[in-house]
């Protein structure tokens, strides 16, 4: 396997700060229930991921107690912060040793500087559930605003998010973290928005099929081209249904999916293809599209006067039309695409 094809992440933070979990929860499926009978990490635990098929994430949990973290920041440096393509720091909202925490950041960014100086750094302000509502924003934004002055000089700009293993933010945070190591986005993104186009859906949405963390979505997509598409010099207007989709929906639906698949695998099965007519209209088709993708494709009804819980698609052919999608996205996932 190359070099390029392995992806190194740290995943650092004081102990206690919710790392495990975390990690727990978004790879090995655990729900947040289940954290509370994880141990301390002991020095590191190494975890080997694959992801889309040829991509595998090293992932180097690092144990957060301190007679861990001087190790690492001395006899280990350089084995530890070596070919480095993401730090992912934890912060824990609710810490009584803040400054010791930044300190801990400081060195952190010292010897990644040093080994590792293109890596990518997200910082997750964790347990936020633990701050009051009103003041969530607020605190998150005076967090980062202080650690983005204190990355300044060592050149990394950071990307952070408010994360609690109680809400879907932490599985947004995370599929935004994989999503980064993804080469080639706008390709995999451009094929999707073309049979987005053909189907005339209202959305498409990818998961990577182990772990069902979004990959891509239309709505998504346009949604950061500004909900615009340059269409031959003419503006073309924004989704109707944008400002209606659940921001929730990925983290809900990911959840749903994994608790069928954990059920029906007690039963030793497996399912291929999931069809859901819903009573509003909205269609769902949830099909495998490669050997790493599970696509989902929403159609919603055009004509009123249909009968209710009827639907106008014709399934097999929404079917075969994800059949003959294949080849585009296994093309692009076998040249290293993704």
């Amino acid at each position: 396997m190359s070099h390029s094809s392995r992806k190194k992440l740290l995943l650092m933070g004081r102990s206690g700060s919710g790392k495990s979990s975390m990690r727990s929860m978004i790879f090995s499926n655990y729900s947040a229930f289940d954290t509370r009978r994880l141990g301390a990490t002991i020095d590191v635990e190494h975890s080997h991921l694959r992801f889309l098929g040829n991509m595998t994430l090293n992932l180097w949990d690092c144990g957060g107690q301190d007679v861990f973290m001087d190790n690492y920041f001395t006899n280990q440096k350089d084995h530890i912060f070596k070919m480095v393509q993401v730090l992912i720091h934890v912060f824990d909202v609710e810490s009584k040793s803040i400054n010791k925490d930044i300190e801990i950041f400081i060195k952190a960014l010292t010897n990644l500087q040093k080994y590792s100086p293109g890596a990518k750094i997200f910082v997750l302000l964790h347990k936020m559930d633990l701050v009051q509502i009103d003041k969530r924003e607020e605190l998150f934004t005076i967090m980062m605003d202080k650690l983005q002055k204190i990355s300044n000089p060592y050149q990394f700009k950071l990307i952070g998010f408010p994360t609690s293993i109680w809400d879907e933010s932490l599985y947004k945070a995370w599929s935004q973290i994989v999503c980064s190591l993804i080469p080639n986005m706008n390709l995999l993104n451009n094929n999707l928005l073309k049979l987005n186009q053909i189907l005339d859906s209202e959305e498409i949405i990818l998961f990577e099929k182990s772990t069902f963390l979004v990959i891509s979505s239309t709505a998504s997509i346009q949604q950061n081209q500004d909900a615009v598409e340059n269409n031959g010099g003419q503006l073309a207007p924004p989704l109707s249904t944008q400002e209606e989709l659940d921001p929730k929906r990925f983290a809900k639906i990911s959840s749903i999916i994994k608790t069928y698949k954990q059920s029906i695998s007690k039963l030793r099965s497996n399912f291929s293809n999931l069809i859901i007519r819903g009573s509003n209209g909205a269609h769902f088709y949830i099909d495998i599209l490669t050997d790493n993708m599970f696509i989902m494709i929403v159609l919603r009804d055009k004509d009123s006067s249909q009968p209710e819980g009827q639907p106008q698609h014709e399934e097999l052919l929404i079917l075969n039309n994800i059949k003959s999608a294949r080849k585009w996205f296994e093309k692009i996932e076998n040249s290293g695409g993704v």
